[in-house]
């Protein structure tokens, strides 16, 4: 449980699976017929670790020549990965987009964003969403080439941004971010869903 203080002056928010409705499973529901399969390939084809090299800023171009070439007959549906991605969108959060919001209204908080993302996807998103207009900054892991929860780009945007990292709040759904995150002095949210992140902020005061 993060400790109530009335000293918060940012709030930091991650963006895939807490403000943005991000998963490969809405494209691949279309291009496989059986879960299991579509499950057998993005847990051992397009996994989780290949895609992470892309957000740690790997081109796509690289990332598709190489699992092609270990991966030949899933070479239409590797492709589509990058072709396809927007697909993968399934458009904003609408609790954690409105705590945002009312953040936002309060004029009493900075609000900045973490995000690992691709810097070739990143534009897209940035041009979908409107609500990220109301970051002061967004630090893109993909154009750093370093992503969370390695402790180089927390201190990048500590010192990018002049946060004091015991007056912020750091809102990430993965717990390994959060662990990363308060190593480094922030304090942090393990996202779950907007009801108990709009709790939490209450409790600690940042939401009035």
């Amino acid at each position: 449980m993060t400790t109530p203080s009335a000293d918060i002056d940012t709030v930091i928010f991650d963006l895939g699976a807490v403000l943005i409705d991000w998963n490969p499973r809405y494209l691949y529901n279309k291009l496989f017929d059986e879960d299991h399969e579509m499950e057998y390939f993005l847990r051992n084809v397009c996994s989780p670790e290949w895609n992470n090299q892309q957000d740690a800023g790997r081109s796509w171009a690289e990332a598709t020549d190489l699992l092609i070439a270990q991966h030949p007959d899933y070479r239409q549906q590797i492709r589509a990965y990058w072709e396809r991605w927007p697909e993968m969108l399934n458009g904003p959060i609408q609790g954690t987009v409105s705590i945002l919001k009312r953040i936002d209204a309060q004029k009493e908080h900075r609000l900045l964003a973490l995000t690992n993302w691709s810097a070739e996807t990143w534009p897209y998103a940035w041009e979908q969403f409107d609500f990220l207009q109301l970051f002061e900054a967004i630090l893109v892991s993909g154009e750093e080439k370093v992503k969370k929860p390695d402790p180089r780009i927390y201190q990048l945007l500590i010192d990018k941004y002049d946060i004091v990292p015991e007056r912020s709040i750091f809102i990430d759904d993965s717990l390994k971010n959060i662990v990363a995150a308060r190593e480094q002095g922030i304090l942090a949210i393990h996202f779950t869903d907007p009801e108990a992140l709009e709790r939490e902020l209450e409790r600690i005061g940042v939401l009035r």
